[in-house]
């Protein structure tokens, strides 16, 4: 890795945490939109962003949880972050497997993982009595944020092609 490149992953993990900390309302809990999680779809046309998005997802989840405006707390950091970069590996993993010229797994990656992971956090800290209908409830929820953030994403990414190499 050159210094061109750690630039630029720094530069994607503070536009993420950025990003998210002035739309902490939001950005953390049970019913957010994540925007920055829009950056999901970079790795589409640049490898590297995985690790700029994983570690703006790492700051931001920190940094909330210091400042405890985010209420899943520290677990957050390691769980969220966790499946954003996940996501952000199959959105690049995916990239050319193709539907109508669209890379529907990459855009699902980020959506079916957060769904997953955050929702099974959430589950836990809030609905710890009921489980199975907590995860329901909070991964949908987190779904739903995903895909308004994740189609975001993919429609700024034809644009910031110009912008990243």
């Amino acid at each position: 890795m050159n210094t061109k490149t750690l630039t630029h992953i720094a530069m994607i993990a503070a536009v993420y945490t950025v990003v998210s900390l002035v739309l902490a309302p939001f950005t953390y809990g049970t019913i957010q939109v994540r925007v920055a999680e829009a950056l999901t779809m970079l790795p589409l046309i640049y490898v590297p962003s995985i690790w700029g998005v994983t570690l703006g997802c790492f700051l931001t989840n920190l940094i909330g949880a210091f400042m405890g405006t985010n209420p899943t707390g520290f677990i957050d950091a390691i769980i969220g972050t966790s499946a954003t970069f996940l996501a952000a590996y199959g959105t690049h993993y995916f990239r050319d497997k193709k539907i109508k010229n669209i890379p529907i797994l990459s855009i699902l990656c980020p959506i079916i993982l957060n769904f997953i992971f955050v929702g099974a956090e959430l589950a836990y800290l809030f609905n710890p009595d009921n489980l199975v209908v907590g995860f329901l409830i909070q991964g949908t929820s987190v779904a739903i944020g995903e895909t308004i953030s994740v189609v975001l994403g993919y429609l700024l990414m034809n644009p910031m092609k110009r912008f990243i190499r």
